[in-house]
């Protein structure tokens, strides 16, 4: 499989390629649904970056996401590994922290984490401190996935961290994600860990989980 092809057809917004090629991993080699996942990653790294040089819009943007999801799942029996017998009864909750509105990441994460057999309760977009603290609660939460593509969203997470911790959550463990995080602001945010990609968060929290 030419896995530079692979990332240029999900570049170029190719749903058939893109589709085709997929379908043919696995059909050939299950084992190598990672990598398949890995180009698709790139291949929004360069949506990303034509949408910033203003040769993609919004609308593709949104189309991206739809192809991402649609690529998770045709590669979900691939991506799914020591098994999910144990980890299928682990919930963990995830959302887009509040006042940001997007949740094209986060739907991925989402995909990828449920393929891996997590029960995601997914909070949405905009979601307040207080709501993820009582999220925790409820479902006896351990894990908890932040993401955010504003700047303003670090401040977000940083009040989702403190308002866990003000709640006596202190063995919650939370990953963010999202454009605006790095190593600095996972320690301003006071989170455990940080991710860019959607196989870093799964691999994480399959740690986390003990899986």
């Amino acid at each position: 499989m030419d896995y530079e092809a692979l990332a240029e057809a999900m570049g170029d917004l190719d749903e058939d390629t893109m589709t085709d090629m997929l379908n043919e991993v696995m059909s050939e080699d299950k084992s190598h649904a990672p990598e398949a996942m890995e180009a698709c990653q790139k291949g929004m790294d360069i949506i990303g970056q034509r949408f910033e040089e203003g040769e993609y819009f919004v609308g593709d943007l949104i189309y991206a996401g739809e192809l991402m999801t649609k690529a998770v799942d045709i590669l979900k029996d691939g991506l799914v590994s020591g098994g999910s017998g144990e980890n299928a009864a682990v919930p963990m909750v995830l959302c887009t922290v509040k006042d940001d509105l997007h949740d094209i990441g986060k739907n991925i994460v989402r995909s990828m984490l449920e393929a891996n057999g997590f029960n995601v309760i997914d909070l949405g977009i905009d979601v307040a401190p207080e709501t993820v603290v009582e999220a925790v609660k409820k479902n006896n939460v351990k894990i908890v996935a932040l993401s955010g593509v504003l700047t303003l969203a670090i401040d977000s997470m940083k009040k989702t961290v403190e308002a866990l911790k003000a709640a006596g959550l202190d063995d919650v463990k939370v990953i963010i994600g999202g454009a605006p995080v790095s190593e600095e602001a996972c320690k301003e945010v006071g989170a455990d860990e940080w991710a860019h990609s959607p196989q870093k968060t799964v691999d994480v929290c399959k740690a986390w989980a003990g899986i």
